[in-house]
């Protein structure tokens, strides 16, 4: 019975729903972790396009600033359209740096997301890492405690009779891992009904190595000085 009391305190650790309730969390983070990085990502490579064609506009604009510094265009129409081609591409490199500007700001806020999605993966890995040590000594413990009953169990095992521990372990298969109770205050500790007093009558005539089982429950019944014989 130990034994199964100590399996079920292994499966019923409050850190088992704990790891698990943490995992889902760490989950959901690192999706969106991803999907922050993925947006800095985006944003880092549409800056750099920003930025190349702010830059293409203004070398144009400044070759073609020193051709009309340098006097080399005489005709009133070549320099009325290269005049109106230099204020557009002021126009134009404007608009781009406003581009790379709103770019900009996108970018710094995902690298914010993903600075503070990132601590946040950080703190809940450092809960979860906490709660399976604190897992992992607990199931040391009854673990450490289960093979000290194993080893007891065994010592006790080797002088009961063949026959009896075959049928204890019978019964142990068929009511629910308990094959042996308790009669303590007349009462049967393995299914929790008292006893008839016919039965009890039966079980004080009983010499103390008999085998007695519970009328109800069949299994076998340990007298004690609390058993109320």
């Amino acid at each position: 019975m130990r034994l199964q009391q100590l399996a079920h305190k292994r499966r019923s650790l409050p850190e088992h729903a704990e790891i698990e309730s943490l995992n889902k969390d760490l989950t959901q983070l690192r999706d969106l972790l991803v999907a922050a990085q993925t947006e800095e990502s985006d944003c880092a490579r549409e800056q750099t396009k920003a930025e190349q064609d702010v830059d293409q506009v203004r070398q144009r604009a400044a070759r073609d600033q020193k051709r009309l510094d340098s006097g080399a265009v005489s005709s009133p129409k070549d320099l009325e359209n290269l005049q109106r081609e230099i204020v557009s591409l002021a126009k134009r490199q404007g608009d781009l740096e406003d581009i790379v500007l709103e770019v900009m700001e996108r970018r710094e806020s995902a690298q914010a997301r993903v600075a503070e999605l990132t601590e946040r993966v950080a703190s809940v890995q450092a809960k979860i890492d906490d709660a399976t040590g604190r897992r992992d000594a607990a199931f040391e413990e009854i673990d450490g405690e289960a093979a000290t009953v194993t080893k007891e169990r065994e010592v006790v095992a080797g002088a009961v009779p063949a026959d009896l521990l075959k049928l204890y372990e019978k019964l142990r298969e068929q009511q629910g891992g308990i094959g042996a109770a308790k009669l303590y205050a007349r009462t049967c500790q393995g299914c929790r009904q008292e006893l008839a007093i016919t039965e009890l009558n039966e079980i004080r005539k009983a010499a103390p190595d008999t085998v007695v089982r519970c009328e109800n429950c069949r299994r076998i019944l340990v007298r004690t000085a609390e058993s109320g014989l």
